[in-house]
């Protein structure tokens, strides 16, 4: 119990030291979907030592800036994502990334930590955890509850990631040194520098999506990166 109330208390030491002061966000589902804008236009997210899945040498990248505690996140996941896998990802024709998103506060870096430790210590399993962290978010009019603890991420870890030491985990979250800070650290640089206003936020081929949950402008884009 000591140990857990150590690294609690680290962790929101490392949480003020990545950013601060936290905002908090909301998507606007009324928004239209982006405008195709010219290639000078387009803005492109590095991606370099993100999570990446499917063929990095895919003609289109599609960058998600995503946070565990966001119910439209979640939606995402389960919805868009899975048909996105299917007819792009698989296929070689587009590629994923994930940035961390902090909008939600401690519970927010705590499963933010999490993730990269996961991508750390056994990147062939990064997207199950995720997928089952957002599996185990509560429902939407739940959402505000407290419920991403180090304890709740040790045992989703423990069931999607065997590859994952959890103790060095815990003591990563706790070092504001480690490597897995740095990363959320540098997430949350690129958050601000593009100045990212709701989770998820989507781009695809460079073309940021006002609606993330447009599929249609989703695959507009993409098989315009086809040719």
């Amino acid at each position: 119990m000591k140990t857990n109330q150590k690294i609690i208390l680290a962790t929101l030491a490392v949480f003020a030291v990545i950013i601060g002061v936290v905002l908090f966000m909301n998507r606007d589902t009324e928004t239209e979907s982006a405008v195709v804008p010219a290639d000078s236009e387009r803005v492109y997210p590095p991606t370099e030592g993100q999570p990446m899945l499917g063929d990095a040498d895919a003609p289109v990248e599609i960058v998600e800036f995503g946070d565990y505690k966001c119910p439209s996140c979640k939606q995402w996941t389960e919805t868009v994502y899975p048909q996105l896998a299917e007819e792009f990802i698989d296929t070689g024709k587009a590629n994923l990334s994930y940035v961390n998103v902090l909008f939600h506060g401690e519970e927010s870096v705590i499963a933010a930590l999490a993730s990269e430790s996961v991508y750390e210590q056994d990147p062939e399993n990064f997207w199950e955890f995720s997928k089952a962290v957002y599996a185990a978010q509560p429902a939407t009019q739940e959402h505000d509850k407290p419920w991403v603890t180090i304890d709740k991420m040790a045992e989703i870890v423990a069931e999607t990631a065997p590859g994952v030491d959890i103790e060095k985990m815990k003591a990563d979250m706790a070092d504001e040194n480690s490597a897995i800070v740095q990363e959320v650290t540098r997430d949350n640089e690129l958050v601000e520098e593009f100045n990212i206003p709701f989770t998820p936020t989507v781009y695809v081929n460079g073309v940021f999506l006002e609606d993330p949950f447009d599929y249609e402008q989703i695959v507009k884009l993409i098989e315009e990166g086809q040719n």
